[in-house]
């Protein structure tokens, strides 16, 4: 496949990955609808009734709107209208080739131009993984925008204390893709962490390697991260080629290499000031997270966000047995609870 090249009318480099990938894929017969932010078109999912009640839904790394085909329904036949964007750099959105493009801030300043570029008024959030690191920030500086706001293994990376313990600052370009690595699948990866005893209560010397694999792996697949889910999950040879479509070669793996090491990329002034400001939220702000995500679905996380954002007290706070995925393991359930959480706030 050789891939065009565009430009922003600025002179960054992107891709776009070809209609044709996204065509009859399992679970998913949503129309693409397109926005430009920062020069760049961002693709979303629109369903459900145009004056309904707006959901947001925001995605992680390595996958995208995919990932809310077992939640889009159920949320619309309650009456309200989804909305699934694809990041930047994945799905359906452009694709920067620059290693440089990605950091939560970035993508948070991302978010406020998509929102109100849609014109979107008294958002219901649903996020998860980086879709909730990125998208706090957006709800933390600007709060006038959301209604309530649920989120699910997620957080902001400072809280103030780190949520993974990372050297800051990793060099992007001294990682290159190495095509004679001997890790070279998630599955190597995984066995090289469980034989250094990388896989415990505090993931941060797993979480380090995971940055170094995304940059290098000659064989990352978005499919295989989400397969190997903590919580175990199984996906079909048609969710597979759903969950890798965005990808078909390297040069459109910018976006699921350098998402982790986003979180090397902190500048802790601008964290932490998301972190004071998330602290006057009072607007309804329920967590439900998987039992058994190891990364970011602790109890000490969840914890922090309920005990210091005010929005969250004495709502009813859940932990499900889910791994990371948890909208794809346990979508349909995390969607009745969205819906009764709108419904009760």
């Amino acid at each position: 496949m050789n891939a065009q090249l565009h430009y922003t009318a600025d002179g960054r480099e992107f891709v776009r990955t070809p209609d044709s990938r996204f065509e009859n894929l399992v679970d998913f017969p949503y129309q693409p609808n397109y926005v430009e932010v920062d020069g760049l078109r961002m693709q979303y999912i629109d369903e459900g009734p145009r004056d309904g009640a707006v959901v947001l839904l925001l995605h992680g790394q390595p996958d995208w709107s995919y990932l809310y085909r077992k939640m889009i329904p159920i949320i619309t036949a309650a009456g309200y209208r989804a909305i699934a964007p694809d990041m930047i750099g994945m799905g359906r959105s452009d694709k920067p080739t620059d290693i440089h493009t990605h950091t939560i801030y970035a993508h948070s300043a991302w978010w406020l131009e998509m929102i109100e570029a849609l014109q979107l008024k008294d958002i219901t959030l649903f996020a998860q993984d980086w879709g909730g690191f990125t998208s706090l920030i957006t709800v933390a500086h600007h709060p006038e925008h959301f209604r309530r706001v649920m989120v699910s293994n997620t957080s902001l990376n400072l809280m103030p204390d780190p949520v993974l313990n990372i050297p800051l600052g990793i060099d992007r370009e001294a990682y290159p893709v190495d095509p004679n690595a001997t890790i070279r699948t998630f599955d190597d990866y995984l066995r090289v962490c469980q034989e250094a005893g990388y896989i415990k209560e505090d993931m941060s010397d797993f979480f380090k390697g995971w940055m170094i694999y995304a940059l290098t792996g000659p064989e990352l697949r978005a499919s295989d991260n989400i397969a190997r889910d903590f919580g175990g999950l199984t996906l079909t040879e048609e969710e597979v080629r759903a969950y890798d479509a965005p990808f078909p070669e390297e040069i459109y793996m910018t976006g699921i290499r350098t998402l982790p090491s986003m979180a090397s990329m902190i500048d802790v002034k601008k964290s932490l000031a998301a972190w004071e400001a998330l602290k006057l939220f009072e607007k309804p702000f329920l967590t439900l997270f998987g039992q058994f995500d190891m990364l970011v679905g602790s109890e000490k996380i969840q914890n922090t966000l309920i005990e210091n954002v005010p929005g969250a007290r004495g709502l009813p706070h859940d932990r499900i047995p889910a791994g990371h995925f948890i909208q794809e393991s346990q979508g349909e359930e995390t969607a009745r609870r969205l819906v009764d959480f709108i419904a009760n706030s």
